[in-house]
């Protein structure tokens, strides 16, 4: 494996990533005959083949998934090199990427523009997901920097508290809980709830606050998707369970109700994280910078006026 170059590496874990080819080769820029012609390479160098080609259908073998995980390491550790090589440099601009939980997409592309006006001369990559594939992407050292509500504790990070993060319970506007006035907590055991998936930080904080309450939730409903939850609960299916951030313009058009229920709002935190042991990039380092500077007061601008109050 002596002939085995850091490009082969790179179009090896793209494949890796898409099961594709030919979405690999998008990703990268290049032709899919160049992609196939580089994996070849590679398996040559190997000796064995590194995935298993049945028609369309594209899967890691063994000796590929392992192959993977070192491919990993070694493009993570030239990647802090890299990073370290642009701080010596005193770079300004560089490449940035950025994870974020789907609950963020609400203002972080926003914000992400005010950090552009700042440092227009990054590059910016924005990868969402639920936060198990957030986790993931941290700890493959996909990305520089996290945004997330609720930071991993499986390994040593750095999570960076940087505003509060608001959560309530949300009805139609036709809910007789909106003409209630106060709801006490146990009035909620008779109410059909759409949740978010298991292991999201929603999910978690719902189940924490109705274990406190003593509560027992009738769950009918779960999705992934914030807006799907929102369209659920304003069509009547149910009742859901929500960052406030996800709302706010449904709140300004009174589309979507946020009753006054014992204990509510739960408010958290949001953190930007990152890996302890991973030496930051001038961007990256940057980014955390205005982050903790201007995270707070940019959230409480766009989305103050809209959101409850603690009660």
């Amino acid at each position: 494996m002596k002939n085995v170059t850091m490009r082969q590496l790179r179009i090896f874990s793209a494949v890796a990533q898409h099961l594709s080819f030919a979405r690999a080769a998008e990703s990268l820029h290049l032709t899919p005959p160049a992609v196939s012609m580089q994996v070849k390479e590679l398996e040559v160098s190997v000796g064995l083949p590194l995935f298993d080609r049945t028609g369309r259908r594209v899967s890691l073998t063994t000796t590929g998934e392992y192959m993977l995980s070192y491919a990993r390491r070694v493009l993570a550790v030239m990647k802090d090199a890299e990073d370290t090589i642009a701080r010596f440099r005193g770079l300004t601009g560089g490449q940035l990427s950025i994870g974020m939980v789907s609950t963020a997409e609400y203002f972080l592309p926003q914000f992400l523009a005010r950090f552009r006006d700042e440092h227009p001369g990054v590059a910016l990559c924005l990868r969402v997901g639920t936060r198990e594939q957030v986790v993931a992407l941290m700890q493959g050292n996909e990305v520089d920097l996290a945004i997330m509500g609720r930071p991993p504790k499986e390994w040593a990070t750095r999570a960076e508290p940087f505003a509060l993060h608001p959560h309530v319970v949300v009805t139609a506007v036709d809910h007789p809980f909106v003409r209630q006035g106060r709801v006490q907590a146990l009035a909620l055991a008779g109410e059909a709830f759409i949740i978010r998936e298991q292991g999201s930080a929603t999910r978690a904080l719902l189940e924490t606050y109705m274990q406190q309450h003593r509560v027992e939730m009738r769950a009918t409903m779960e999705m992934t998707s914030n807006e799907a939850i929102k369209q659920a609960v304003m069509a009547g299916m149910g009742i859901g369970f929500m960052s406030a951030h996800t709302i706010a313009l449904e709140l300004q058009c009174g589309l979507i109700a946020t009753p006054d229920v014992e204990g509510l709002p739960v408010v958290r935190r949001w953190h930007v994280v990152h890996n302890l042991g991973k030496t930051l990039s001038p961007a990256a380092e940057a980014f955390r910078y205005f982050t903790l500077e201007h995270g707070e007061g940019f959230l409480a601008e766009r989305f103050g006026q809209a959101l409850p109050a603690a009660r």
